[in-house]
């Protein structure tokens, strides 16, 4: 049981986590409002889509900290870019920086002094700056070729002092213009799968046929003419659970997996007189070496099979692919 003490100081605690959320919501609101009318996200978009090398995104403390996050979405979403901290850049850092780049300055009150430092050498480098800031005023605001106003009518901080509503505004701006960057590019999922190969998606969407079937002498195979135990031999030995059947070019023309040895069980007492052709499956499942392996499990799904066979532009068997190569690869 929580003391009366401990009670109150959780009842105190919920009240103040929904006046925060309410305060951000409404500073975010605010800033929705604001660029019903002001068109600075537009110009921010064009100027950096006219850039020919990368983003460069500043700040110090938790405007700092932002930038990064800022920096990062663009660089995911198929807009070049990094981050700079001002104070390194002061002392050899801004030669990361070239005329070809684009600067986003970020400071709450635009009067950042280690920012100051370094902003008039990016004007005469001749990069385009974007400041978003919070006093369209400042100095940083007016030495800017773009500002992008994030002011809150108040932090959510019970002080007003600790920068709360205000780098949550600045953050949704930055995924915003992330987002028109985005849209502009044409990026498209394909891109940001090769921004995240160690994720889900870049594996569904990086992850060809090629790279997950079985090759070589490890993909079962026997010619039309051979006896079933012969085929069941080659079943065993390469331990996919079925047997690809192949003409004399290497074009597959059936195929016999165990789930079909159990149902002829059912109805033959005799195998020794059974060829592999008189039982196998004519005209099997299958895919290309060069298509997605994601495409490989929805025609596994559709048919409800947990093999399939590769086969090259000739129609000549190249491989084999089991549903647990696919799950190996973390394709499904």
């Amino acid at each position: 049981m929580l003391k009366a003490f401990d009670k109150n100081l959780t009842q105190r605690a919920m009240l103040l986590a929904r006046e925060t959320l309410e305060i951000e919501a409404d500073a975010i609101r605010a800033l929705h409002a604001r660029l019903e009318t002001d068109d600075s996200v537009g110009q921010a978009v064009g100027l950096l889509m006219e850039c020919s090398g990368r983003v460069v995104v500043s700040g110090m403390g938790k405007s700092g900290h932002i930038a990064r996050k800022i920096a990062a979405t663009l660089a995911s979403t198929g807009t070049p870019a990094m981050f700079v901290h001002p104070g390194e850049a002061a002392h050899g850092d801004l030669g990361m920086v070239t005329a070809q780049d684009a600067f986003i300055a970020i400071s709450n009150s635009g009067e950042t002094a280690e920012l100051m430092a370094i902003l008039p050498i990016i004007k005469r480098m001749g990069a385009p700056l974007i400041a978003m800031t919070g006093n369209p005023q400042s100095s940083l605001a007016l030495l800017a070729d773009v500002h992008l106003d994030v002011s809150v009518a108040k932090e959510a901080c019970p002080l007003n002092l600790a920068p709360t509503a205000s780098t949550t505004v600045t953050l949704a701006l930055g995924d915003a213009l992330a987002v028109a960057l985005l849209d502009a590019h044409g990026f498209k999922e394909e891109d940001f799968a090769r921004s995240h190969p160690g994720g889900a998606l870049g594996r569904r969407l990086l992850t060809h046929v090629r790279d997950v079937m079985r090759s070589g002498d490890a993909v079962p195979k026997v010619s039309a003419d051979v006896s079933l135990s012969v085929a069941l031999l080659e079943i065993t030995q390469k331990g996919m659970g079925m047997t690809a059947i192949v003409d004399e070019a290497q074009r597959p023309v059936g195929v016999f997996t165990d789930g079909d040895l159990r149902r002829l069980i059912e109805r033959v007492q005799d195998f020794t007189k059974i060829t592999i052709r008189d039982v196998m499956h004519a005209d099997p499942r299958r895919v290309g070496p060069d298509q997605l392996a994601v495409d490989a499990v929805a025609i596994m799904e559709e048919f409800r099979i947990n093999q399939m066979l590769v086969v090259d532009a000739d129609g000549k068997l190249v491989g084999a692919l089991h549903i647990h190569d696919l799950t190996r690869a973390k394709v499904i």
